[in-house]
């Protein structure tokens, strides 16, 4: 068995021209798949090759495996991030939208912030939407960490994520993070996989194997 290449649950072209079919094809085609690739040749014929890629990275990260733990944390992150995003504007459900306006005056003001702290991030990483406990907060990780398995803290639960890594916006934006962080933000997030998330209190679980 062999961790899976999480499938796009969208056309390359249907998050142009905010996410141009060219980045699709080359941040889900070779990025994620090389390091889909990297962890299945470093788990085969071990202990991990029948193991979920959320316990690959439990495990990695507490040997300090860091190569095994870069590969495995970043595949499910970008299997995250894909589904975090979505062809056209959607709006949270009654459950999450009431804790957004609880913790953030308003959707519009959890957007600015979104973007604030993308921008604020300081190389390369990924900024999320996470719950912790009832309580929301958008929060930074930098290069492959991730709360597929627990967060800091060990309680926060990743709602919906955002790519900071230079591969993700280079093409389309040239380098210009700002302009690509608010116009994916501003209209193409996921809001009904960020409410699934909320209404579940669990982390996602990466489709494993094929």
């Amino acid at each position: 068995m062999t961790i899976m290449l999480t499938s796009l649950p969208y056309a390359d072209t249907a998050l142009a021209p905010v996410i141009s079919a060219a980045t699709l094809q080359t941040h889900h085609g070779l990025h994620h798949r090389a390091y889909v690739d990297n962890v299945n040749a470093a788990i085969k014929g071990g202990p991990h090759a029948i193991a979920s890629l959320a316990t690959i990275i439990s495990a990695a990260d507490a040997v300090q495996d860091h190569k095994l733990f870069n590969d495995a944390a970043q595949a499910w992150n970008h299997g995250f991030y894909w589904f975090s995003l979505c062809a056209g504007q959607q709006e949270p459900d009654a459950g999450l939208a009431a804790a957004i306006e609880r913790d953030f005056g308003s959707l519009a003001l959890l957007k600015e912030e979104l973007v604030a702290q993308g921008m604020a991030h300081f190389g390369s990483g990924w900024v999320w939407l996470v719950r912790r406990g009832t309580a929301l907060s958008v929060e930074q990780t930098h290069d492959a960490a991730s709360f597929a398995v627990a967060g800091p803290g060990g309680d926060a639960v990743p709602l919906l994520v955002v790519d900071l890594w230079e591969h993700a916006y280079y093409l389309d934006y040239r380098n210009v993070r700002k302009n690509h962080l608010k116009q994916v933000i501003g209209g193409h997030l996921n809001w009904a996989f960020a409410s699934e998330n909320f209404a579940r209190n669990a982390a996602w679980v990466y489709p494993d194997f094929i």
